[in-house]
């Protein structure tokens, strides 16, 4: 049996993988300062985990939670754009920083992999599509910015400690249990949930911006490949769907999927967004034998679904 830690494991995606690993056998321990993670994320696999509430800044704690672990999934972050153009110090603590501290915890109690859940922003507004791996980084916010600093500090560990690490660029990841009520949420739970509720979803800009949206189960999927990969190793994988869908096509979806026929209104476009993103997932094929097993529409059918229940749960 291996044994696991997740940090932001009580998180949308971090959450996933936790009820993946616990459904395998595996031993699983989850670090998590539940700032926006939640227990109840946690509810299917939280006789069968540790749990340490904690925060990835603090070192002497991710210490802890690395000892007698074989591979760390690091998904914990302050992961909004917005967010961090409000206040990038704190972007910068937990994603960079905190990244640090979970390599050196990693190298310090002998982990043998890392896998860091790493973001497509940092590419910025970088045309022409599909978007590569090898494309120089365009940050155009400080999320941005912290996150490839991760993904700078997993090389560096990797060439200088030979601990191995796994970059996970993950484009826009949707699906079951991630957040609507946050100022910051991502769209398409803000748009299931406004839709379900009989009113109109709002786009900040004209809606043709495009998004390479991919269903959760994938991304888990990927993670759980890059664990043993061979070839992995000191890698940096783009995790999306490689295909290009622009809001209002994804609004359109939604009504046909949730069968509701309610315009979407605009808004003013945001600072630090791009214009368009879609992936090339070759590498990820061929390194990890990666491929989108949920499609975007049956994604969405399966996230509106438990929208829908949770809803009606009340």
């Amino acid at each position: 049996m291996s044994r696991y830690l997740v940090t932001g494991g009580a998180g949308f995606i971090g959450s996933h993988i936790v009820d993946r690993l616990v459904e395998r056998g595996d031993s699983v321990v989850v670090l998590d300062n539940l700032s926006t993670g939640k227990l109840a994320n946690l509810e299917q696999s939280r006789g069968s985990i540790e749990l340490l509430e904690a925060d990835v800044r603090d070192l002497d704690a991710v210490r802890q939670a690395c000892r007698g672990v074989d591979c760390v999934l690091h998904h914990a972050a302050l992961a909004s754009v917005p967010q961090s153009i409000a206040d990038p110090i704190s972007a910068n603590e937990v994603n960079a920083s905190g990244t640090l501290n979970v390599l050196v915890a990693a190298r310090e109690t002998g982990v043998r992999r890392v896998v860091y859940a790493a973001s497509s922003s940092v590419y910025g507004d970088t045309p022409p599509m599909p978007i590569g791996e090898d494309r120089p980084p365009a940050p155009l916010s400080p999320y941005a910015v912290s996150k490839h600093v991760g993904e700078l500090y997993c090389q560096v560990f990797w060439k200088l400690h030979g601990l191995e690490t796994v970059v996970l660029r993950y484009f826009n990841v949707f699906g079951t249990r991630q957040d609507p009520s946050s100022e910051y949420a991502a769209v398409i739970p803000k748009f299931i949930t406004a839709l379900q509720r009989g009113e109109s979803p709002v786009i900040f800009g004209d809606g043709e911006q495009t998004r390479d949206f991919v269903y959760v189960g994938n991304v888990v999927e990927a993670n759980l490949f890059a664990l043993n990969a061979p070839k992995a190793a000191g890698q940096v994988l783009n995790i999306a769907s490689g295909l290009r869908t622009s809001l209002n096509q994804l609004v359109a979806m939604m009504q046909r999927v949730i069968e509701a026929d309610i315009p979407a209104v605009h808004g003013r476009r945001r600072p630090g967004d791009i214009r368009h993103s879609c992936a090339d997932i070759s590498r990820a094929r061929e390194l990890l034998g990666y491929q989108v097993s949920v499609s975007l529409e049956e994604g969405m059918a399966l996230t509106a679904e438990w929208f829908d229940r949770r809803a009606r749960i009340g």
